[in-house]
């Protein structure tokens, strides 16, 4: 592998060792190497998980010789791989294509992993679960932090929240979870605070004023600053008092989440239980369908892998459930005019069922 570990998932996983640069990872006969630069392999000594380490500027070195320009990042690579007596690499799908010609160009054979690369990935080990439940807790701390602050508002003008004299929006009220994510350890991805009917548009970050007695959907997903591994939690919060038909919509959705919970296990089909759940939405009056050219109802996922990568594999409706895996459980219905609501969960797979690995209150009215 060569590649930046604090975005690659695969190198962060295999080295367990965060670099802003690319560096190099090779595997041989179960000995790990990794070339470094000068300025990461005291570092990567100290904390990497590896066999050797060896300095990038050696090689380069060896290269250049004479000449007066440094050689090319690929040229190099394909030196060490030559000196170390490689003859073929297996590399992940996102390998870059100007090394694998390089390579390819010096008589190295270069095969593309599948969807895999470490398969191992696809399950979570015990350490892992703690790491999952770490990061799960700062997404929390985000959580309480904003339900924090939609407590404090009140109704103002045009039922518009104020909060601190100020007119309470989208953006402000992300800082505040943002920050409260930060200070707990964790680095804030994208977090969505969207209300009333941008919420009907599931991956609109929100934007503006937030207003009383209308449905915010919060979906919070940091990175744990320190493992790399991600959380996942998503509620839907409605400050003032409900209608009956927010509260109805509201209540399918925990029971959609609900009847998959319950009827997650090994050996199950995530597509045939996802159809189950929207078939479920349906049955309660709540179809999926196109409206004056939107998209309504349930139509997206129900969930998907998580770990190093906000969305890694397995996604829920393309896997068969095995023991290990750790999924989250994500339903929403969204109805422009009414409004949107998702609740999402993260559970791990059992030998007879899931085990929850988020904690936080679900309330609607607050």
């Amino acid at each position: 592998m060569v590649a930046n570990s604090e975005i690659d998932a695969d190198m962060l996983y295999a080295t367990k060792f965060f670099a802003p640069d690319p560096f190099v990872f090779l595997e041989r006969d179960g000995k790990r190497t990794l070339l470094l630069s000068d300025l990461e392999i005291d570092r990567g000594r100290k904390t990497a998980e590896a066999d050797e380490f060896l300095p990038y500027s050696r090689y380069e070195k060896e290269v250049q010789g004479d000449r007066k320009k440094a050689p090319q990042y690929d040229e190099v690579v394909a030196h060490f791989l030559k000196q170390q007596k490689v003859k073929s690499v297996f590399v992940p799908a996102g390998f870059p294509l100007g090394l694998a010609r390089e390579l390819e160009a010096n008589k190295i054979r270069v095969e593309v992993a599948g969807e895999l690369y470490w398969p191992e990935r696809e399950t979570k080990t015990e350490a892992e679960l703690r790491l999952l439940r770490k990061a799960l807790e700062i997404t929390a701390t985000g959580m309480a932090r904003g339900i924090e602050v939609l407590k404090k508002s009140k109704p103002g003008k045009g039922q518009k929240l104020d909060w601190s004299g100020q007119v309470l929006t989208s953006e402000m009220l992300r800082a505040e979870i943002d920050s409260a994510i930060l200070r707990a350890g964790g680095l804030p991805a994208g977090t969505i605070v969207a209300g009333g009917d941008q919420a009907c548009d599931p991956h609109e970050r929100g934007h503006g004023p937030l207003k009383s007695n209308s449905l915010i959907i919060l979906d919070i997903f940091p990175r744990s600053a320190t493992s790399g591994y991600y959380g996942d939690m998503t509620r839907t919060v409605l400050r003032g008092r409900a209608s009956d038909a927010q509260r109805k919509l509201w209540e399918a959705v925990n029971a959609g989440q609900a009847l998959a919970l319950k009827k997650m296990k090994p050996g199950v089909d995530g597509l045939k239980l996802h159809q189950e759940v929207k078939q479920f939405f349906a049955d309660q009056g709540f179809p999926t369908e196109v409206r004056d050219g939107r998209q309504t109802g349930f139509f997206h996922g129900t969930g998907h892998g998580l770990g190093l990568e906000i969305h890694e594999f397995p996604r829920f409706q393309k896997t068969v459930f095995k023991e290990g895996q750790v999924l989250t459980v994500e339903p929403g219905l969204y109805y422009p005019g009414l409004g949107g609501v998702r609740t999402e969960d993260v559970v791990a797979l059992t030998k007879t069922g899931v085990r929850m690995l988020s904690h936080f209150e679900n309330k609607l009215e607050i």
